[in-house]
């Protein structure tokens, strides 16, 4: 068991201007290299066709996660949007994705993995740990749960459709209980380089046998078409609950080029 180092609420800070302004062009040219990436690994179909839920980020759709969920198709998952439209932050969602998932576990008679971007994530851990029983792994991509009311460069946007009133108005047990970790094999993915959330609020407190931290190098809206990141979804994929390890990169090189904590 290995605990991250603990950082204060007064030690995070909103991300850096510079990667916040540069978010857009560093998420386009890491979706230049998906192509590629994805052209040479169409031969790759190491998955075993169960469920993935993928979930999108706050203000996103199903539209920013249709070149993740044609990769996760490619290598043999059977794919799933979360069909609930645009992303706006509601709690009202946590009860319609407890059901998508049931509907899911019950059309295919296998559990269900879920893949969470940003927002995404927080639902996709809060998921795990109401409904474990239906739920193969989590893989959150820049999820926030650590500190969802920690400062960063999206609750303006969140406070704005609450007239202000942001977080205040979600029922506190849930929100108290966000840091928790689901009692299932999770992987938190996040870069220092996130110009949206603070990246220290993005990694579980404490990692065990099942649940690991790991940092890429990206932008946070690219996150979703990195190729390194979608490495680690494609070797965690093929886990389940009794042979998940963590995550080791294919070899030194890989590991300080895309992978610094490692």
């Amino acid at each position: 068991m290995v605990e991250t180092e603990e950082v204060s609420s007064s030690e995070i800070s909103k991300p850096s201007l510079f990667w916040l302004a540069t978010e857009g062009h560093r998420a386009l040219f890491e979706l230049s290299t998906f192509l590629p990436y994805k052209f040479f690994r169409n031969k790759d179909k190491s998955g075993d066709g169960h469920p993935v839920l993928v979930l999108p980020g706050f203000m996103a759709t199903d539209m920013s996660t249709a070149p993740l969920r044609s990769f996760l198709k490619n290598l043999g998952y059977t794919p799933y949007g979360w069909g609930a439209g645009r992303n706006y932050a509601n709690e009202e969602y946590l009860d319609l994705l407890l059901e998508r998932v049931e509907d899911i576990y019950l059309t295919h008679r296998t559990k269900v993995s879920i893949i969470g971007w940003s927002l995404g994530g927080v639902f996709a851990r809060e998921i795990g740990k109401r409904k474990a029983n239906l739920i193969r792994q989590i893989i959150t991509l820049g999820s926030p749960f650590a500190g969802v009311n920690e400062p960063n460069n999206a609750m303006w946007i969140y406070d704005l459709l609450t007239d202000g009133r942001g977080t205040e108005d979600v029922d506190p047990e849930l929100l108290k209980g966000i840091p928790d970790p689901a009692p299932l094999p999770t992987t938190a993915i996040y870069s220092k380089e996130d110009g949206v959330v603070p990246w220290e609020t993005c990694m579980e407190v404490v990692e065990d046998k099942y649940h690991q931290n790991i940092q890429v190098r990206g932008s946070h809206l690219g996150l979703g078409v990195n190729p390194a990141v979608l490495e680690i979804i494609k070797d965690r994929l093929q886990l389940d609950q009794h042979n998940w390890t963590h995550f080791e990169p294919a070899n030194k090189i890989e590991d300080k080029l895309f992978y610094p904590s490692l």
